[in-house]
């Protein structure tokens, strides 16, 4: 798509296409919203002559493989989730464009992105009968990824010759290391008893909290000897009882740790340090656990970056993870790199639309080429 026309139609497509999945809600909580929205996908997607739609739902999370019939391992799979985070007030799932962007939750992360393949998938089927290209969308990325990709390669036993998944990396970065990831729930028991008579119990909030300090301490040691934030990281993201009364000592108390790692460190090292950190008296839930991922970039993949933007592509670690690690596991190449995106995981998560059209001629570009049509 070189003329102006077009690309002003394919940029409005992407648009529209991305305010209605911003739209619904599709988050665990709202497995009706979740559903309405895995229909919207699947709507626009086996309507398409010659192409299947297998439907799979593991464990409540529904996930489709599309495919042009006949196929059952193609040469490149396209890989995206529709599921995003939860946020405490439904009033905030809207999508708004200003300044260039899309605003709104997982405009980002990653219905934009998923807009992008669906509108891909769409043409390039239609221009390219029996083109060797599947589709894969999942709806539990957020909550880890076992149930959906995970699912699909490690017991369906899904295979491709290359996943492209837009899930990291940006519009001229491309991901080739990610860290592993580590979710543990810690947990300590104590004694109620009267808020003004506290000698009489043992509060197990100050045993978590003074846990909770040693493990941060642990991880600034890590810190200090790192640089450019490759180093293991520890995020406390709740903090709960089962008190709901302001004048009680609880009789237990709980947090839940997301820690980060790069190499060597992995799920197994961490979790010793975790434990040996935190000591006697703390149960500690491993919740999620992911080792590292590495990837290694398609050279025909940089050259049609690089052609379309006109500019150096850059390789890049990212922090977070993805569905990558259940698909590279398994010796399958996977190019990582997304649109311009920012503020992910908050209320105004965006993402930008010129680059939106930018990274759909580079995929455009690079499948065509790789796949010689």
């Amino acid at each position: 798509m070189t003329a102006t026309n077009d690309l002003q139609r394919l940029r409005d497509r992407l648009v529209a296409l991305t305010r209605d999945l911003v739209l619904i809600p599709s988050i665990p909580s709202r497995p009706d919203d979740s559903r309405r929205c895995y229909e919207f996908v699947k709507n626009h997607i086996d309507s398409l002559e010659g192409i299947r739609v297998d439907e799979y739902a593991e464990q409540g999370f529904p996930s489709m493989v599309a495919m042009p019939e006949g196929c059952r391992e193609p040469d490149l799979l396209l890989c995206a989730h529709l599921d995003v985070i939860t946020h405490p007030d439904i009033s905030f799932y809207r999508a708004e464009v200003q300044d260039g962007r899309i605003t709104g939750p997982g405009a980002g992360d990653m219905k934009g992105a998923l807009a992008i393949l669906i509108e891909l998938f769409r043409t390039l089927h239609q221009q390219y009968s029996g083109l060797s290209l599947g589709l894969v969308v999942t709806s539990d990325e957020e909550t880890g990824g076992e149930h959906g990709i995970g699912y699909l390669f490690d017991r369906v036993g899904l295979r491709c010759g290359g996943a492209m998944i837009p899930d990291g990396g940006s519009i001229d970065k491309i991901t080739v290391d990610e860290k592993g990831i580590l979710h543990a729930r810690l947990t300590c028991q104590g004694h109620a008893a009267h808020a003004a008579r506290p000698w009489l119990g043992v509060n197990p909030l100050e045993s978590l909290i003074a846990r909770l300090g040693a493990v941060r301490d642990q991880f600034d040691l890590w810190k200090a000897d790192s640089s450019g934030h490759w180093y293991p990281t520890c995020s406390i993201t709740v903090i709960e009882t089962e008190n709901t009364t302001t004048n009680r000592i609880p009789s237990d108390a709980a947090a839940v740790l997301d820690i980060r790692f790069p190499p060597p460190h992995t799920v197994s090292s961490m979790l010793e340090a975790l434990t040996l950190v935190v000591g006697s008296g703390v149960a500690i839930e491993p919740m999620i656990g992911a080792e590292t991922t590495h990837l290694q970039p398609d050279p025909l993949f940089i050259e049609a970056a690089e052609t379309v933007l006109g500019r150096s592509m850059t390789l890049v670690r990212e922090s977070g993870g993805s569905d990558a690690r259940f698909i590279c596991k398994h010796g399958i190449p996977v190019q990582m790199s997304r649109p311009l995106v920012g503020n992910l995981h908050a209320a105004d998560e965006w993402i930008d639309i010129e680059s939106m059209v930018q990274f759909y001629q580079v995929y455009e570009r690079y499948i065509v080429a790789k796949l010689g049509v």
